[in-house]
């Protein structure tokens, strides 16, 4: 199956495309916000690691979230 280019999907699509972008980059912002402010001591593992784990899609962002940070 051939992929379609930007012109080729429907408005619906492409509405779904940015919204979905949206959250990604949100999610990765908010979660590289507070790794930078959060102190060291807070952070389970490196800083350098995290910065680099939420760049991955929405996966990183969520295990920052859920597993990086100490409580």
């Amino acid at each position: 199956m051939r992929k379609k280019s930007w012109n080729e999907l429907s408005d619906g699509q492409k509405t779904a495309i940015l919204t979905l972008m949206s959250v990604q980059v949100s999610l990765a912002v908010t979660a590289w916000t507070d790794l930078a402010f959060r102190p060291a001591e807070e952070v389970r593992g490196s800083k350098g690691r995290w910065a680099a784990i939420i760049a991955v899609n929405f996966i990183g962002p969520a295990l920052y979230f859920l597993r990086g940070r100490r409580r």
